[in-house]
C-alpha cells in the first residue's frame, strides 16, 4: 500500500467531518492528534510518554497542549521515570 501525503490525509478527514455533519472548523487532523494524546494520557497518567509521542521538547508544552493542571502535571512528571 502506498503512503498517503499530508494533503491526502487532511482531505480525507475533511470529507469524513463533512459527511457526518460536524463543523469543519472544530474537527481536523490536529484535533485527531490532540484527542489521541488525551486518550493516552487519561489511560496511563504518563505525561512523559505523551510528551515523547508528541515530540515536545518541554513538558510545559505538553501540559498546555493537553490542558492539564500544571501542579498535577508536575507531580506526575516527578513520579515518572524515563
Amino acid at each position: 500500500m502506498d503512503h498517503m501525503s499530508t494533503r491526502q490525509v487532511t482531505r480525507l478527514v475533511h470529507e469524513w467531518v463533512v459527511g457526518i455533519g460536524l463543523p469543519t472548523q472544530d474537527y481536523g487532523t490536529h484535533s485527531l492528534r490532540r484527542t489521541k494524546a488525551s486518550i493516552i494520557y487519561k489511560a496511563t497518567d504518563n505525561l512523559r510518554a505523551v510528551q515523547i509521542l508528541l515530540g515536545h521538547a518541554k513538558i510545559d508544552s505538553t501540559v498546555r497542549y493537553l490542558g492539564v493542571d500544571v501542579e498535577d502535571a508536575l507531580e506526575l512528571a516527578g513520579r515518572t521515570e524515563v
